[in-house]
This record gives C-alpha cells, structure tokens and sequence, in this order.
C-alpha cells in the first residue's frame, strides 16, 4: 500500500509540474516578439510576469495578484486585490490596468498575462456601479437559479475590463495573451472573466436575459443605465494563447503513468455523486484511472473543509469493505482545497478505521462537512502548500489486481 501511495503522488506532482507558470510561460515566450509593456492578472501573475520580465528585461510591467502569491519584483508595479470578494484594491487594480494600456499605440504590443481569479482581484466596474451593486447583481442572479454562463454574461457587461475590454483599451496596440486556465473546459471568456477576448455577449444579450428572468426591473438602477448602452464592437485583433489547463495537467499525468486510462469526461458535479462514480470504478476493475475536473459541496454545516477532502473520504466510505487494494487521491493544483491547509487528500483501504481508532464518527463528520479533522486523524491529508497556480482538481484512483 505504501508503494500505491506513493506512486499517486507522483503521478499528481507531475500533473502539478505542468501547471507551473513559470515554465509555461517561458516556454510560450520564445516566439513572442518584444512588447512595450507587460501587465499580469491573476493567482499565478507573479510567476508569470518574473518569467516575462527574465525574457524581456526592462519592459514595463505592473502585476496584480492576491495576498497569498505576492511578487518581489524590482521595477514592476505590484499591486493586491481581493479574492475571492473583490474589495477597494481590486477596484484600483482594475483602474491601473486600464490606464496602463490607454497611451500605446498603433505597431506597439502589450504582453497579457491571465491566470484564474483574476475576475475578482482587478475590477473597473462603469460609472456608477459600486461593488455593493455588483454584488446585489450576483445575490439576485443566484436566486434565480440561472447557470454561470449567464451570471458571467451579465458580469461582463457591467465591467470595463471584462470581456474584451483590457483589449479594447489598449486599442490601437495589439494585445498578445498567455492564459492559465482554471476553468474545466478552457473557455478563454470564462478565464479571469476573459479581459482580452471575446465577451459571451453584449448588453444586448444581457438585457435580454434578465428580462426573460423577470430580474430588470430589480436590478440596481446604476447597472440598469450601465447595460442600456450599444455593443462595444469586435474585440480588437490579437492573441490569446493557452499555456495551462486542467486537461494539459491531467495529460501529464498519463505520460507518468504509462497504462493509466485518462477519462474524457471531467469530474464534476456534487461530491456526493462523483464519489459513487469512482467507487463504481473501482468495483469494475483493476488499473488506474485518471481525471480532471472540479466538484462541487453542498454546505450543511459548519465543519473544516474542503471538496478535494470531502470527495476523498466520501469514496472510502463508498468503498468500506471493498476485497482489493485501492488508494484514491483528489488534490487541488493551487495547493489550497478549501479555507484549509491541505491541497485534498489520499485514501484507501485503511483510511476508516484509521479514523474509527482516532475516536470519529466518519458519517457524523461529513455530515457537517468536517473532512479535514477526519483525514488529519488518518494521516491522510495531501500538503503540497500554495503553488502559485491553479489549474483545478486531478484525481487519481488505483486498484491493484
């Protein structure tokens, strides 16, 4: 079993490897021409503006990043925003990216660097919506019931930033973009909330959804004015590259694992079922398999978590009693599942009487979404710490013959 463990593990570090911005974006630079200046937006905009500003030396640069990944980079800009609630620094990052791109000019270039959260670490909301009204735009969108694709379109169309509008700032220069994904699927308008790409829609398309909704006549007046506007147009010509994803990383999983089936459909969904999917697989056989995705956790209580931790434990529930050796890992590529230490963790057969010798009750514990003490109990939890990066969940199941 040790071995079994161990070579989960490996397989999830080199996963990880592959979502390391640093090496992604250098590689990604070697046929990118010299920009006039360099902006960075996201978890991973630390790393990535340090392998531009090796490659490109002296450009001017400003990054914008969380707390939790700051930039010790001399010369450049660095400036903190929140996450995941956007907070009075994510409103003058937001400002300071778009005055940054307003002086280029035609035959200049601006480096883009994207990586996930940066929806919410640099906002430039129009004129007169305040983030009190944003977030009464997203309270009233989730009340509805609508799907994120919708609330992403809504989003866009009440920021200057979002959906194309870096790039529209910043013409007449082109913008070259390098993205990270932390999005399952790769939807470049989804990542960051798509600042240099095509937005889901225009405010027409806005407009319309939420009259359809029956949410207009309650949406905070200011957005109502911000959203009765024409389409800004096309998204001004350049690029957007993707250098990392979650499919990328599960790919380098299976070249570390040689016989291991990669399954072309993500994991997701609520934890609860995605549990039941993989314990079905294991009752189906011998081998490993391998997945990318992100699940999702139904909060009933107020225990210490997280959905990589959750999913783990609830698959050595669903497997107590299973006739094989098995090991499961779940790990988030940021490091970080959850408010918690932990990047998820690594069961297997053991897992539950580890945590029945501790004195806890498992069904009790998930009941009130408590996993973290549960698997510290089994010595179960996976650290990596923080990556830098973040790219989703991988999944590991292996069972032995």
């Amino acid at each position: 079993m040790t071995d079994m463990r161990r070579d989960l593990t490996a397989i999830f570090m080199a996963g990880m490897r592959r979502a390391d911005p640093v090496a992604a974006t250098a590689a990604a630079l070697r046929d990118l021409p010299r920009p006039d200046l360099i902006l960075a937006l996201g978890k991973a905009a630390g790393a990535m503006a340090g392998a531009a500003l090796t490659r490109f030396p002296g450009v001017p640069c400003t990054v914008v990043t969380n707390a939790e990944n700051p930039a010790d980079l001399p010369g450049t800009r660095v400036m903190i925003g929140g996450h995941p609630v956007p907070d009075d620094g994510s409103l003058a990052a937001g400002e300071a990216l778009l005055r940054a791109v307003r002086p280029l000019t035609a035959g200049q270039r601006c480096l883009a660097l994207i990586s996930g959260g940066g929806s919410a670490l640099a906002v430039a909301p129009f004129a007169g919506v305040t983030l009190a009204d944003k977030a009464e735009v997203s309270r009233l969108l989730l009340g509805a019931g609508l799907d994120i694709r919708a609330m992403n379109l809504v989003r866009q169309n009440l920021s200057r930033l979002k959906g194309g509008g870096l790039a529209h700032a910043a013409a007449p220069a082109t913008v070259d973009a390098l993205i990270l994904s932390d999005v399952v699927g790769d939807d470049l308008s989804a990542i960051a909330s798509g600042p240099t790409v095509a937005p889901i829609g225009g405010p027409a398309e806005a407009r319309a959804l939420l009259h359809e909704a029956g949410l207009w006549d309650r949406m905070p007046e200011s957005c109502r004015v911000a959203l009765d506007r024409p389409d800004a147009g096309p998204v001004p010509q350049g690029t957007a590259r993707l250098i990392g994803s979650n499919r990328l990383s599960a790919e380098a999983m299976r070249a570390a694992a040689p016989g291991a089936t990669l399954d072309p459909a993500p994991l997701v969904g609520d934890v609860a079922e995605a549990a039941a999917m993989v314990a079905a697989r294991a009752r189906a056989g011998a081998g490993t398999t391998l997945w990318g995705g992100e699940t999702t956790v139904v909060l009933r209580g107020d225990g210490r978590g997280g959905r990589n931790q959750e999913l783990a434990l609830r698959v050595a529930l669903a497997l107590h009693g299973f006739d094989r050796p098995w090991a499961f890992l779940s790990g988030g590529t940021d490091g970080r599942d959850g408010p918690t230490d932990a990047a998820g963790a690594l069961v297997d057969g053991g897992t539950l009487g580890r945590i029945a010798a501790a004195g806890l009750d498992v069904e009790a514990m998930l009941a009130r979404n408590d996993s973290h003490p549960a698997l510290a109990a089994a010595g179960d939890l996976l650290m990596t710490g923080g990556t830098g990066t973040n790219v989703a969940d991988l999944q590991i199941l292996r069972v032995a013959e």
